[in-house]
């Protein structure tokens, strides 16, 4: 019987930001163009090609959907040559269909990797989500506190008042109460209108994004994505599933989860050391946007390993095809 391949991220780590780089070039051609299906599927095509040049034995943990609901980059779906180590990926081709298609700020090409095994396979329902960035005491915040306390208390352990803690919210309708509460505190608020990964990432970097929290329900997927994110950056993340009917608690039940109150912590989300890569569609405050000359086409991405904790910027000029 032959021995397990190693999971080598540091060899993996280039290949993954190409992954990244391919997929934004490919949905650049749209930003602005008003169609988000269509730069959704030039993503998506684009990941899948470079996703198969990988010498990876890889499955899709977290993706475009279940099986019958996408063609392509499915959960389930083994991607890579077949050749190298057992791996989890979790994926999301264009985070931001929307920002892309209205041309506007923090759409992002979005892929983790990791061992087998090691990232939870989180159904495609709504998270309850809360995020700080590095430096704070385990638990400094939680999920059981209201919002209100949780400024509270991040601002009791950043020795400074409430007035001065900015939290980024998903800007839904869902959020009204969410919101209001908030601000009674005397609390910024940054609202987004889509991409929630970013937004959990701005917390990791409040000394260049200006915040501290970020607070709300989104996509579960991208809950586990944002894990990998402050897993390489440092941070904590909680999230706590929300079901809405009996089919996405069969969702949940097919992704093996029999806890349906459990609180995830983001070591919980991802559990091994983990590469994470990511590449600006658009310009905002994490990544610049695809650049375009003539001629030419200029990519950021950020590439950075858990293992090292090393956060690593890159520019990647290629003529325009």
């Amino acid at each position: 019987m032959n021995a397990p391949i190693e999971f080598h991220d540091r060899m993996l780590s280039l290949g993954l930001a190409r992954v990244s780089e391919a997929a934004a070039l490919a949905a650049a051609r749209f930003v602005g163009r008003g169609d988000e299906k269509a730069a959704d599927q030039a993503a998506v095509d684009a990941m899948r090609t470079q996703l198969d040049m990988l010498d990876i034995n890889g499955v899709v943990v977290i993706g475009e959907g279940e099986r019958d609901e996408a063609p392509m980059l499915y959960i389930g779906e083994e991607v890579g040559t077949g050749n190298g180590p057992a791996v989890d990926i979790a994926l999301d081709p264009l985070e931001g269909t929307t920002l892309t298609a209205k041309d506007m700020p923090n759409a992002l090409t979005v892929i983790a990797m990791g061992p087998r095994g090691s990232m939870l396979h989180a159904p495609d329902v709504y998270m309850e989500k809360l995020a700080v960035g590095p430096g704070y005491r385990p638990d400094v915040v939680s999920l059981d506190m209201s919002p209100a306390e949780r400024v509270h208390a991040l601002s009791r352990a950043k020795s400074c008042n409430p007035s001065d803690i900015t939290v980024c919210v998903l800007e839904r309708p869902r959020h009204e109460d969410l919101i209001a509460e908030l601000r009674s505190t005397g609390a910024a608020i940054r609202l987004i209108s889509d991409g929630d990964v970013a937004g959990v990432i701005h917390c990791a970097e409040a000394e260049i994004t200006g915040i501290d929290m970020y607070m709300g329900s989104g996509g579960a997927p991208e809950g586990v994505l944002a894990a990998a994110a402050l897993k390489c950056m440092g941070g904590q993340i909680w999230g706590r599933l929300l079901f809405r009917n009996d089919d996405e608690r069969a969702r949940a039940a097919r992704a093996g989860i029999t806890d349906l109150n459990r609180v995830y912590t983001r070591d919980d989300m991802v559990r091994q050391d983990v590469i994470f890569a990511a590449t600006g569609v658009t310009d905002g405050s994490i990544l610049s946007g695809i650049r375009r000359e003539v001629g030419w086409f200029t990519t950021e991405t950020v590439l950075m390993r858990s293992k090292t904790g090393s956060v690593r910027r890159m520019t990647y000029r290629t003529p325009a095809k």
